[in-house]
């Protein structure tokens, strides 16, 4: 990240936006499996769960949802890398005078902190709408089978028509799901699994910036300025598998506060998810989804970051 002279830059939220973009259209597949694994149920393992999306939904399947993190993704992805260019800005500015002197190791982390904090506030509730859509047809199977498992003996014919529900939906789509949330739970129901966000995106987000600007020092000579395209896809790329393995823990216990809703709610808070979590599935459910977000954040930060910084340089060679 290139600062320049003035302390706000706008052009860091446009190309963020850009780079939103594109590793949504990117990652979302892959998200969407993860999501599964993490809040569904009857996944053995990776290979199966996406075997059985598609054979159960099709390709389309892998889509679900992305219709609404398009539209806000792109603008969260702005915010946080606006916030987290710009903060340095301002860092660098106040301690030395010059927003254009280069940031220490305890700079940016400050600044991704900052940067974790203040997006969790606009993409908690992007999240839950979005994780609701993918598990639509997982949550409404589950729950009917636990319909029919509380008829009593005798109530076949009811069994039968209970198990024949899962194709319905509970929303019709982003907007549906919103409002519904909010006639049900009020607006702290958007913010469901918040508290466990901040837990992730704080952390997460230092593991994502601070090891995108070393490994694109590592990776780009002394005497060169400004570093190769190669050297940013990889550089993003790897630090976005970093930060998702770090951060799985964190995120599969969002994931089932997020996606427990509809007709039962198993969680009464952070505390309550991690304590169940591990008391009927063992300490592996916190690294549940973990191979995926490995893999699916490789390819998501290497396309974030790539487009943000050749954004970045069109905008500024203008």
């Amino acid at each position: 990240m290139m600062p320049k002279s003035k302390s706000f830059h706008l052009d860091d939220f446009i190309a963020g936006w850009i780079g939103g973009a594109s590793s949504v259209v990117v990652g979302h597949p892959l998200d969407t499996v993860k999501t599964r694994l993490q809040a569904g149920k009857g996944y053995k393992n990776l290979t199966h769960c996406v075997l059985t999306i598609y054979r159960k939904e099709s390709a389309m399947g892998f889509f679900k949802g992305l219709s609404f993190p398009l539209a806000t993704i792109t603008l969260y992805n702005s915010v946080v890398f606006g916030c987290f260019s710009n903060t340095q800005r301002l860092i660098s500015k106040y301690r030395y005078g010059d927003g254009r002197h280069p940031c220490g190791l305890l700079d940016l982390t400050a600044a991704s902190m900052v940067t974790g904090l203040v997006s969790v506030g606009l993409g908690a509730p992007v999240d839950l709408v979005k994780i609701r859509l993918q598990m639509q047809t997982q949550s409404l199977q589950t729950e009917n089978l636990q319909w029919a498992g509380n008829v009593p003996s005798g109530g076949n014919d009811i069994r039968m028509r209970s198990l024949n529900l899962p194709n319905q939906q509970a929303y019709r789509g982003p907007i549906h799901c919103i409002s519904s949330i909010l006639q049900a739970e009020g607006l702290q129901g958007l913010y469901r699994g918040a508290g466990a966000m901040v837990l992730r995106d704080v952390p997460g987000y230092t593991l994502y910036f601070i090891p995108y600007t070393i490994f694109c020092n590592l990776l780009t000579p002394e005497h060169i300025s400004s570093p190769h395209p190669f050297a940013i896809w990889m550089a993003g790329g790897l630090a976005g598998s970093i930060s998702w393995i770090t951060a799985t823990p964190a995120d599969v216990v969002k994931s089932r506060m997020q996606a427990d809703a509809q007709l039962q709610r198993r969680y009464r808070g952070i505390l309550h998810c991690i304590i169940h979590s591990y008391n009927t599935e063992g300490v592996q459910v916190f690294f549940r989804g973990a191979s995926v977000n490995a893999i699916r954040g490789f390819p998501m930060s290497a396309t974030m970051f790539l487009t943000y910084e050749l954004s970045l340089r069109f905008f500024r060679s203008l």
